[in-house]
């Protein structure tokens, strides 16, 4: 198990099985599922498997998405972290990608921000990885905007599953 990252407000750690509840708040909203496949999950035994998917990642690759937690209340709002990604997504196989998901009551209070910078400093510092990467719905200009203030730049467009994604890029200035 990996050390917590803590920062100004947030608590950031591995996901724990406890987590299965909150998870559900945010994968069952529809409006979280908005840019993301709208799919939301409707049973509980859905929540509890991704969590059992991304320790496994943990195991696997020895990073996956990791709980957001609230310092000040202990409170679940989310997820956040550095994914290997296997599959081939915009000519890139094998790379280091950066996400984000919060439950909606926590949308716009610059929670993606503070756990996005945490996170690409773990990832330059202690993984010391060459790059990280991301893709967002070309429409979702808060996730794409949060990608920017995260100092990751535009690359180009491309189409996944159908719809317009767009891929940024922040390499790694210590490398």
């Amino acid at each position: 198990m990996k050390t917590p990252i803590e920062t100004e407000r947030l608590l950031l750690r591995e996901l724990f099985s406890t987590d299965d509840v909150g998870l559900f708040e945010l994968e069952s909203n529809p409006n979280v599922h908005k840019y993301v496949g709208k799919k939301p999950i409707t049973h509980i035994d859905e929540s509890r498997a991704y969590i059992k998917f991304v320790q496994q990642q943990y195991e696997d690759h020895g990073t996956g998405r990791w709980a957001v937690v609230l310092k000040e209340t202990n409170t679940f709002i989310g997820w956040s972290g550095i994914k290997f990604i296997t599959e081939s997504i915009n000519n890139h196989k094998d790379f280091y990608e950066i996400g984000y998901r919060f439950i909606e009551e926590h949308w716009g209070k610059g929670y993606a921000t503070e756990a996005g910078k945490a996170f690409i400093d773990y990832a330059f510092n202690t993984m010391k990885v060459e790059g990280i990467y991301a893709y967002a719905d070309a429409g979702n200009s808060g996730s794409r905007s949060i990608l920017e203030k995260l100092g990751l730049k535009y690359v180009n467009s491309f189409m996944l599953d159908g719809e317009q994604e767009v891929w940024y890029e922040l390499k790694n200035p210590h490398l």
